[in-house]
Order: C-alpha cells, then sequence, then structure tokens
C-alpha cells in the first residue's frame, strides 16, 4: 500500500459536485502512418496492455481510511478492467473544432469513479481533418505536470514501430492484490493519529517563515500570518538573509473569480514556437515571459468587453515543479504554486511584456528561497479528519461577497519534446491540454510545447465565459502585435 501525501488528498479534497481534480490531454494523432491508415479502440488496448507494467498509476485503487482520520492509501486494484477504462465515440458530421471542444468538455465535467482507478482515455473519430483524437482524463492526485509528461512519455515513442520497453522497475509500495477492509483502515488510521503532531512540528520551521507565499487555507488559521510573518524576519537575522520584496498581490474579483457550476467549456489552438522565439529574442526576455504577457493581452480584451477591467494587475497562480531528476517515476504531486501579477492593467504589448519579465524574474527568486517541500508542511497545519471541509470552507470564503480569490486564473507554460512522436504507430499532430478549474479560479490557461509548436488548452466554467473561443484569437493576435515589422 501506498500512502497519499498531504499534497496529493488536496486535490482530492477540492471535489464537489461541481469541481473535479482531474487533469488531462487531447491528443490529435494521424493515422496514415500506421499500417492500415487507421487507428481504433482496441489498438489503444493492445498499446496499454503492453505498457501497464511500466504504467503502476494506472491499476492504482483509492482506500480511504474511515472517519478521515489519515490520508488515504492507493493499492493496485485486484478486479482491474481495462475495458472499463478505454472508451471509443465518433463526432456526427462535419466533426469540426467546434464539435470537438463540446465533447471535450462534456467529458471533462463528469468525475471520474472513486471506485476504480483513477483514470479513463477515449478514442474519438469522425474528425473532419482525417485525424482521430485521444483524451486522457487522470486525477491529480495521481500526477502532477511533470510526472504526467513522465506518463505520456510511456506511451509515446520516437518512430511508428515502436520501441523494445525497459524492464518493469519493482513496486516495494504494491499491494497484495487484497483490499483492506474496513477495520484493518480504521486500525491504520488510528495508528496515523499520533503522527499528525510530529508531522507539525516537523513542518513549522519551513512553513511559518513563508506563510506569504501559502495558500490562503493556512492563512486563514486565526494568528498564523502574524506568526509567520515574525518567524520569518528572526530567520532571515539568523541566517543573515536579505528580504525579497514582494509584489503587493491581491486579487480583484472578476466574472471567473465566482462560484463554478458543473459545466466546462474548452477551448484549443497552437501557434508556432519560432514566432514565440522570435519576440523572445528580439526583447531579450524568456518564452515563459512571452506566453503569460500574450495571456495577460487576451484576458484584458476579454475584461474590457465585459466592462469588467480592473485598474491594477490580476494575481496568477503558476505551478513550478521541484521534483528532483532522483524523483522521476515515483508520481504523486512535487509542485509549488507561486503568485504573480498579471498585467491585464498595462495596454501597451511591450511595456506589459518588459514588466511581465521583471515580474517573473521576481518569482523566480522567490522560488529559490523557498523549501521544496513547502506545500505539503503547509497543509500539515490542519488535521486529516477536518483536511475537507478546511479546503472546502477556503473556496466557499474566496467567493463570498465579502471574500477575495487568492489568484485570478491559472496560467502554465510546460515544455516539451521538439521532435516528432508516436502512439501506437500513429504520428502525434498536436497535444493540447486540459486541466482543471475551482471556486474562485474559473479560467485555466495551459501551455504545452511541442515539435515547434506550442499547444495552447484553455477551460473555463460553461457559464461565466460563454465566449472562451475570443481568447484563442486574442492569443495569435496578441503575439502578432509584439512581432517585429517587416
Amino acid at each position: 500500500m501506498r500512502q497519499l501525501t498531504s499534497l496529493d488528498a488536496q486535490f482530492l479534497a477540492l471535489e464537489t459536485n461541481r469541481q473535479s481534480g482531474h487533469v488531462g490531454g487531447l491528443a490529435i494523432l494521424d493515422p496514415s502512418t500506421r499500417a492500415g491508415g487507421s487507428i481504433a479502440c482496441a489498438d489503444m488496448k493492445t498499446l496499454l496492455e503492453e505498457r501497464l507494467p511500466l504504467l503502476p498509476p494506472f491499476r492504482w485503487k483509492l482506500v480511504e481510511v474511515p472517519l478521515g482520520l489519515d490520508y488515504p492509501y492507493w493499492i493496485d486494484d485486484p478486479d482491474f478492467d481495462l475495458d472499463f477504462h478505454v472508451r471509443e465515440l465518433a463526432l456526427p458530421a462535419p466533426g469540426n473544432q467546434a464539435q470537438l471542444n463540446e465533447q471535450v468538455a462534456r467529458i471533462f465535467s463528469r468525475p471520474l469513479d472513486r471506485a476504480r482507478p483513477l483514470w479513463e482515455l477515449y478514442v474519438i473519430q469522425g474528425l473532419d481533418s482525417g485525424y482521430a483524437a485521444v483524451l486522457t482524463k487522470i486525477h491529480h492526485a495521481v500526477i502532477d505536470g511533470l510526472s504526467g509528461a513522465e506518463v505520456m512519455g510511456l506511451l509515446l515513442d520516437t518512430v511508428p514501430e515502436g520501441r523494445e520497453l525497459p524492464e518493469a522497475p519493482s513496486d516495494e509500495a504494491a499491494s497484495d492484490g487484497q483490499v483492506p477492509g474496513q477495520m484493518e483502515m480504521l486500525g491504520r488510521g488510528l495508528l496515523g493519529v499520533p503522527r499528525y503532531p510530529l508531522r507539525f512540528i516537523r513542518s513549522m520551521p519551513r512553513a511559518l517563515p513563508n506563510v506569504d507565499d501559502l495558500p490562503a487555507t493556512l492563512g486563514a488559521i486565526p494568528g498564523v500570518p502574524t506568526v509567520g510573518r515574525l518567524a520569518g524576519r528572526l530567520q532571515r537575522t539568523l541566517t543573515r538573509s536579505p528580504a525579497l520584496p514582494r509584489p503587493n498581490l491581491e486579487a480583484p474579483k472578476t466574472t471567473f473569480n465566482g462560484r463554478v457550476s458543473a459545466h466546462r467549456r474548452f477551448a484549443f489552438g497552437e501557434m508556432g514556437l519560432d514566432e514565440v522565439k522570435e519576440v523572445k529574442n528580439t526583447y531579450g526576455v524568456t518564452v515563459n515571459d512571452v506566453v503569460v504577457s500574450i495571456c495577460a493581452g487576451a484576458v484584458r480584451r476579454w475584461l474590457i468587453e465585459h466592462g469588467e477591467l480592473p485598474d491594477v494587475p490580476l494575481v496568477a497562480q503558476i505551478p513550478v515543479s521541484v521534483r528532483t531528476s532522483e524523483q522521476a517515476g515515483t508520481y504523486g504531486n512535487r509542485i509549488l504554486l507561486m503568485s504573480v501579477p498579471f498585467h491585464t492593467d498595462i495596454e501597451d504589448p511591450i511595456e506589459r511584456l518588459q514588466t511581465t519579465h521583471e515580474s517573473l524574474a521576481d518569482m523566480k527568486e522567490r522560488h529559490k528561497a523557498l523549501p521544496a517541500e513547502l506545500l505539503q508542511d503547509a497543509n500539515h497545519f490542519i488535521p486529516p479528519a477536518v483536511f475537507h471541509r478546511a479546503a472546502r470552507l477556503t473556496f466557499r470564503l474566496s467567493t463570498s461577497a465579502a471574500g477575495r480569490p487568492a489568484w485570478n486564473l491559472v496560467v502554465s507554460n510546460v515544455p516539451g519534446p521538439q521532435s516528432p512522436l508516436y502512439m501506437a504507430g500513429a504520428k502525434l499532430v498536436a497535444n493540447y491540454p486540459v486541466s482543471v478549474i475551482t471556486d474562485g479560479m474559473g479560467l485555466n490557461i495551459t501551455v504545452m510545447s511541442y515539435n515547434g509548436r506550442m499547444d495552447y488548452g484553455i477551460v473555463v466554467d460553461r457559464d461565466q465565459m460563454p465566449d472562451v473561443d475570443n481568447l484563442m484569437k486574442w492569443l495569435q493576435e496578441e503575439l502578432d502585435a509584439l512581432r517585429p515589422k517587416a
């Protein structure tokens, strides 16, 4: 048995009947590179059967501890049924992008079944391009962005013919194939109760001095912010380290910072990586600076069109991986959630890019000063028995009339391979990320680079942003505004 970390459990805790914790991707495949020129559900099952020994999370089933006394566990599902997880459907004619967007949104609006391993895969036929699509859903409690890329790497090959697979690693935490009973899990939970104060004590020296860089859950505990700032000053005095300048970040409320519904909208598109690099080189910034800046420009247009543009910048959540090379293949979550000004308040695209570059440079300096396990340490301040209630209370407070969201939106840029890849022999044309939104943060823009492209996936609440397709058009226009004139 393998116990979830507090950070993994947090992605389970955020789930309600309106918001889910799964992420995934929409892979567009060209089946003409396969013998026979087509790809079907059976082909994906064959690929998965071959590679399941290398993908232990695909067999992990969640087992809860009674009364929430401790974090849940993963066990190997003794009744694993591949046919349940791999499904096939076809778009009706003409099979255009709008229909694909709608189908992805509907599939992602449905929660995963917690009685089974927390993933699904859909083969989608009938695209008007002649391509096929593969949509994956996997719970964020199982993977973060980097471990998700590791999973995709095990399903993809560099040539259509496939490859010789490495030997499956032994999993010392694997179960014996038996589902533990309620009494056994209750016993584990009771044994875990004394561990809570030990986790709390171990976590305090790392979490308290960095309270200002933590999500609102910990900051909402009375007295913690004040004690944390005092601890931070003491730590800097003892270590003789200077205080890093912190922007005054207070997220204004917008339409997409309210309570989300159970339904989603999805939009996707792409731009050339060379175009982004051209802008990067012209202004002496990074690719990530360009991505965040043009996202701010597109969101600014949406806010103006809806009469909601605030005078101050929004606040973006930017996930940053803290996974080391030694932790490759361990799955789960090893991330920090950084806050950065999102400069929708700046009209001029060049000035916005330069200011974004400075803001992200400050964020990188703060990131270097933070302990890698900070989010897990912060969660250890909350007993597992009230973990779910504390997380949901935070969401309720952020969407109340008096409350403010910690962040307005998520922006994530995931670098990927720059050479062609193949899935079951079909060439991967594009790989659009599909991510998660929550109460108080109903807009997620995730970008993944692949083979000379930057593939965008935008997820929003269905009611909050019915015109999400405009964002994708504006992203390209914002990039064009930064490109050198011929």
